[in-house]
């Protein structure tokens, strides 16, 4: 008998107990969809959450003073020094100041709105496009000029999208508005469309707070992301004499973080998911050793013919392999079919992995193959007259 043969009458095992058949493929397929979607809403989740970072910028470092740097300080001159020492490494250099101040329009004050201080280069370096009026200006910044840029959500939802000239209120100080981003997050409250730019000059009397601790850079080539980021790091430590003082954080590096971090979860989500399939083997072995012991007599008439061992083998392994490879077809429709649902009720887009479907159609066969070679070794062994006297 050779091994289509042998498949052909797995296949009618399994249409005569169509019950039997599908309880024994479900640890299979329970596994097989876990696994499939396991993978495909983490690997849906890490692009989402790598996107959202590099609609950030992966070219940006980021730097922050801390207050360990003792009496030692560094002003805005000396980072922006950096960047005019090393135009080949470094585009751009802002300030980055969050206001602690609410925004009012008119009547109405926003408790979400940020109020961020930067500097005329910020645009550039977040990619910004403005869709009325201007961005900040070097005048602004040098004569702390009340004017404000705002997002999208701001000019819809208070200024009827006319906001050029209008103002609003940020800590008591009047600003003019003299810009509107374009729309980047559906102008939905509390997204990149929520927001005020002003002078970064102005964040010292608005926060009450004499230093400046976080800076925002733009690096020429992102592949020179970690030699950008040794320039600004030594700069600094001559300076403070203690790494302790600051902190220098390159997007790419929260990028890979992010990689290793859901790889990292990935494999043990998917090693919890594999029990499921473990315990779909040792349901097909079961189910084959009782096969072995109803087809007995079977097994020793195709004996008694002629059959070799390698014939009763093969026939009860390819049983088994086809009794796990349904269940995993089964299963990667399921986990497909599932993942894209959740992936809808999440609000992100699950990524289905061939590979993944590929390692998990091959591991079901595999289990398949695995525990039914125990069963099918045992029916090949099989004394002939003793098989054709059992009743």
């Amino acid at each position: 008998m050779n091994l289509k043969q042998s498949f052909i009458l797995a296949l009618k095992s399994l249409q005569t107990s169509k019950m039997r058949s599908f309880l024994t493929m479900l640890g299979i397929i329970i596994g097989v969809a876990a696994v499939i979607i396991l993978v495909s809403v983490i690997d849906g989740f890490k692009s989402d959450l790598v996107g959202q970072f590099e609609s950030l910028g992966s070219n940006l470092l980021t730097v922050n003073i801390s207050p360990r740097g003792g009496n030692r300080t560094v002003d805005v001159d000396d980072m922006l020094q950096i960047t005019d020492e090393n135009p080949e490494l470094l585009a751009y250099c802002s300030p980055t100041v969050m206001i602690n101040q609410q925004a009012k329009f008119s009547t109405e004050t926003s408790s979400t709105t940020s109020v961020t201080g930067v500097s005329e280069d910020y645009n550039k370096i977040q990619s910004l496009e403005i869709s009325q009026g201007r961005f900040l200006q070097y005048m602004d910044i040098h004569k702390r000029s009340k004017s404000c840029v705002i997002g999208s959500y701001i000019a819809k939802e208070y200024f009827d999208d006319n906001a050029i000239g209008k103002t609003l209120k940020i800590g008591g100080n009047t600003f003019t508005v003299v810009g509107v981003l374009e729309e980047k997050a559906s102008s939905q409250e509390s997204s990149d469309d929520d927001k005020i730019f002003i002078p970064y000059t102005l964040s010292r009397t608005l926060n009450r707070s004499a230093k400046i601790t976080s800076y925002l850079y733009s690096i020429v080539d992102k592949q020179r992301s970690e030699e950008a980021k040794d320039v600004i790091s030594n700069a600094l430590y001559k300076v403070f004499s203690n790494s302790d003082a600051y902190t220098v954080i390159a997007m790419t590096e929260m990028i890979d973080m992010i990689d290793e971090m859901t790889g990292k979860l990935t494999l043990i989500l998917v090693g919890i998911a594999a029990i499921s399939l473990l315990v779909g083997g040792i349901g097909i072995m079961n189910i084959m050793l009782v096969s072995v012991t109803e087809r007995t007599r079977e097994i020793g008439i195709r004996k008694s013919l002629g059959a070799k061992k390698f014939d009763i083998l093969s026939q009860f392994v390819v049983e088994a392999a086809t009794t796990s490879a349904c269940g995993g077809v089964v299963g990667i429709i399921l986990g497909i079919i599932v993942s894209i649902f959740l992936s809808g009720l999440l609000g992100f887009k699950a990524v289905i992995s061939v590979g993944a479907v590929v390692i998990a159609f091959s591991v079901s066969v595999g289990i398949g193959i695995a525990f039914g070679y125990m069963p099918a070794g045992k029916a090949a062994k099989l004394n002939p007259i003793d098989a054709l006297r059992h009743d």
